[in-house]
């Protein structure tokens, strides 16, 4: 299927549901690669092999990571560090 084909349906989807962004593949690969999969914790690796790129690089322009997630890292961070220094 080309880009063309796909983005004609993701518009038609957008306009069924009352959106009025304009939806494209390559909005969808941004979104999959940011919301869907990077601020749930897969790795940039995996992200990187779901994706089909060769190089990490290439992901790291698509997969821009969230303050949120930036954030919920150091939390978890801290909490490691913190129940390390209990236990040991």
């Amino acid at each position: 299927m080309s880009n063309q084909r796909m983005n004609g349906y993701l518009k038609e989807i957008a306009d069924i549901c009352g959106i009025s962004k304009n939806l494209t593949f390559h909005l969808a690969r941004h979104t999959f690669a940011t919301t869907v999969t990077l601020s749930n914790g897969v790795p940039i690796e995996s992200v990187s092999k779901m994706l089909g790129h060769t190089s990490i690089r290439t992901t790291q322009i698509y997969a821009k990571v969230l303050e949120h997630k930036l954030s919920e890292d150091m939390n978890n961070l801290r909490l490691r560090m913190a129940s390390t220094k209990q236990s040991g």
